[in-house]
């Protein structure tokens, strides 16, 4: 799952994208207004981390550009701003959730597993298909309740495709969503870890159709 961060305090990016990371998604990060509002209107993420007092484009500006535009990705604002007409604000923008500062990392996180699952129509941190499991909250991967390690990668990627059970995931999409906007991915790199995790997993339970990309039946074998 691929999240943007926008934030201008250096310290708070940092500690975010370290938190995100560390719960297996794909963070990436920019300082100000305007390359908030390209990035989120050219790139597909799965959620955005957005701070309102940004310099260049406020950030209620480029919610408001986001919506206005047809982009739909989940969007949580994460500001100093604690009163509750700002907060009407910004949900009224468009924003999916409001986090104020100061506030703990271990709420963050809850907060974004929650915003992706409801964007992809999951209710619970537990996604199952078949014999697989995987918890969200956990990063806990098992089949027919066996325990099975994971790289991060192979995490990425199987998490991806439970939160789209039953869609063909393109390759192109999914490359984004494993590595962001890396360049230094190689060709092949999909491929490779795709054959990694079915070997961890039952083979039936990911299908490869073929010209079209992959697909997680929700009733996996």
């Amino acid at each position: 799952m691929r999240i943007l961060v926008v934030e201008d305090d250096a310290r708070i990016a940092r500690d975010v994208i370290t938190t995100l990371e560390a719960a297996g998604y794909v963070a990436e990060t920019v300082s100000d207004g305007e390359q908030a509002w390209f990035r989120g209107d050219t790139e597909d993420y799965d959620l955005v981390v957005l701070d309102l007092g940004l310099p260049k484009m406020e950030g209620l500006t480029v919610l408001k550009r986001w919506r206005s535009a047809g982009r739909s990705m989940p969007v949580m604002v994460l500001t100093a701003r604690g009163a509750w007409a700002e907060r009407v604000e910004g949900i009224d923008a468009g924003a999916d959730d409001y986090l104020p500062k100061p506030f703990q990392m271990e709420e963050l996180l809850a907060r974004v597993r929650a915003l992706i699952r409801r964007s992809t129509g999951l209710a619970a941190s537990v996604i199952e298909a078949g014999p697989l499991s995987l918890d969200t909250r956990q990063m806990r991967v098992t089949v027919n309740r066996v325990p099975v390690a994971l790289s991060p990668l192979e995490y990425r990627l199987l998490a991806y495709l439970m939160h789209h059970q039953g869609r063909v995931v393109p390759g192109p999409e999914l490359l984004e969503h494993l590595y962001g906007d890396d360049d230094a991915r190689e060709a092949g790199a999909l491929e490779a870890v795709m054959a990694r995790l079915r070997k961890k997993l039952v083979p039936a339970m990911i299908e490869t159709r073929r010209g079209f990309g992959y697909s997680m039946p929700k009733s996996a074998p």
